[in-house]
């Protein structure tokens, strides 16, 4: 599991912050000089950042890209989730103020071989079924209040599946961890 330093989350946060404002104010994608992030910052994983407004989902967009630099798929992330997620508007100008950041780090997935091995809160879970795809990450089981079987159903849902899908064996199942910060 990938653990930073304080400095570089709030590094992280600040570049997360800055691609939102700048999204939303249709200026140019913020970039960070590479000669002065940390070895950590520099090396290779997956991230998820999510947008939070007034205590509710605004957005949420990852990048499962584990050949490139933690700080520009948290920038890219950041991007798409203030103005990429199908299920809101992009976010306004107006709403920067308003808008509450928090950045997974996700360690690489790995095959569920039997679903019953599925841990609520500790696992994020991606489902693959032809071309349905779908993942939640491992803090949506406590957010919504719930056990394995109903964040299975929900992950497949998600996809495009039926809620049951996670329990047909031509169902792909993997399982991952993160590391969750917030500013």
């Amino acid at each position: 599991m990938q653990h930073l330093v304080q400095s570089d989350r709030r590094q992280l946060l600040e570049l997360a912050r800055a691609a939102v404002e700048a999204t939303a104010r249709r200026d140019p994608k913020p970039a960070l000089d590479p000669r002065v992030l940390t070895p950590e910052l520099l090396a290779c994983s997956a991230a998820f950042v999510t947008l939070h407004k007034s205590g509710g989902l605004r957005g949420c967009i990852g990048m499962m890209r584990y050949d490139v630099p933690l700080w520009i798929n948290v920038r890219d992330s950041a991007i798409a989730a203030a103005r990429d997620d199908p299920r809101f508007p992009a976010v306004a100008p107006t709403e920067l103020p308003a808008i509450e950041i928090e950045i997974s780090l996700l360690e690489p997935p790995v095959p569920l071989a039997d679903p019953a091995m599925f841990e609520a809160g500790r696992h994020g879970i991606v489902v693959e079924r032809g071309e349905c795809r779908a993942l939640l990450l491992p803090q949506v089981a406590p957010e919504m209040g719930w056990g394995g079987p109903q964040m299975l159903d929900a992950v497949c849902r998600k996809a495009g599946l039926r809620a049951d899908a996670w329990r047909d064996p031509a169902t792909r199942l993997y399982v991952f961890e993160s590391v969750c910060f917030s500013d």
